[in-house]
């Protein structure tokens, strides 16, 4: 089997209602879609969602990066070689791990459907029975975050995932107003973006919440400042997750030197794709830590891929595969029921992608074989 030509699409995706987070605000999405067909008929489907203040890498950077640098190289190549096919991107672009996520998803898709399999059951079979879903609240008035989340629990969430990081002060207002409206046993995650920066910001915030019973606390502080998140951790009785502050093996390495953190954030669009996920959850396995499968609020394919990785690790004990219930309009379908989400057995990612409105979606595109 080999690839014969590749597609990428550069659409923009509409969102429901704004994505408020610490460092920025979104009314539509910029996603690339890759589509990948090969010599045997087979066609694989792939995303990649840039985002520059967490890889560096921009919607058109990731666009001509993938037509002009990393496309081209794989054409002839075989989709299940999928070690050699990161090692020929890896040698023609220093991380970008965005462009390779796009590119390792639709060659993962491709062997599913040309083994009859879903993905699930290439990366080790199902581990889980069921994938569970959080409600994420951006950053809104602490009263509207408290009102949004006793209607998610209304709706029968288990799990709320609030955004917060612009002031700390309001900070803490967020946080307790949705404590008192979704009641004691209702899981509470505070994810801050990197906004309150700093160990000493962070700590004076969770100082005062730390009778909230939160789940955990999601980078308190800035990406590349894994002392302060260690600080944060040794000084605070709330589990630490790292998110923007892990990428690939070389940070992994360094949170489990400096035990920066207690679990670990993965997500496809920072560490370049399902392969070298698996290579994470096996060094987070390693030193004992439990992983949590992210989105950078994604369509249905890169969420099908991560929500077949979150299916099939013992290790990922969580995941936050929620992008295709934001969008107003999403190039495929997946199945949402309450707070679980439903992977079917359908070979490959399961995803019906609807071309025509991929093709309405985009502002441009081209094809390389």
């Amino acid at each position: 089997m080999k690839i014969v030509s590749i597609e990428v699409f550069a659409t923009q995706l509409p969102l429901l209602r704004p994505f408020i987070v610490a460092y920025d605000a979104y009314h539509e999405l910029p996603s690339l879609i890759v589509k990948m067909t090969t010599d045997t008929g087979v066609i694989g489907y792939g995303e990649g969602m840039p985002d520059s203040h967490v890889t560096g890498e921009t919607f058109s950077s990731t666009y001509q990066m993938l037509v002009n640098d990393i496309a081209p190289l794989l054409i002839g190549e075989n989709p299940f070689h999928i070690e050699r096919i990161h090692r020929l991107m890896s040698n023609a672009v220093y991380h970008a791990p965005t462009a390779k996520a796009a590119i390792d998803i639709a060659c993962y898709d491709i062997m599913g459907k040309a083994a009859n399999q879903p993905v699930y059951n290439l990366l080790g079979g199902k581990s889980h029975a069921t994938l569970t879903v959080p409600f994420v609240i951006s950053i809104l008035a602490p009263e509207e975050m408290a009102r949004q989340a006793a209607q998610a629990v209304s709706e029968g969430y288990t799990s709320i995932k609030i955004k917060v990081g612009t002031e700390p002060a309001v900070d803490v207002k967020r946080i307790r107003a949705v404590r008192e409206a979704i009641g004691e046993d209702i899981q509470l995650r505070v994810d801050a973006n990197q906004g309150w920066g700093n160990a000493a910001t962070a700590m004076r915030v969770l100082g005062q919440v730390e009778d909230c019973q939160m789940e955990w606390i999601e980078q308190p502080v800035l990406a590349d400042d894994l002392f302060g998140l260690a600080d944060v951790r040794r000084k605070t009785i709330i589990p630490v997750m790292v998110d923007e502050g892990l990428h690939g093996e070389k940070e992994m390495r360094e949170i489990i030197q400096k035990q920066a953190a207690d679990l670990i954030n993965i997500k496809l669009m920072k560490c370049g794709g399902l392969y070298p996920a698996c290579k994470l959850v096996a060094q987070a396995e390693m030193a004992g830590m439990r992983c949590q499968v992210g989105s950078m609020v994604e369509s249905a394919v890169a969420t099908a891929a991560g929500a077949h990785l979150s299916l099939a690790k013992e290790a990922i004990f969580s995941n936050e595969m929620v992008g295709p219930l934001m969008f107003s309009q999403d190039i495929g379908v997946l199945t949402y029921r309450k707070n679980e989400l439903i992977l079917n057995e359908s070979p490959g990612l399961g995803v019906e992608v609807d071309e025509e409105l991929v093709r309405r979606l985009s502002s441009h595109s081209a094809r390389i074989e």
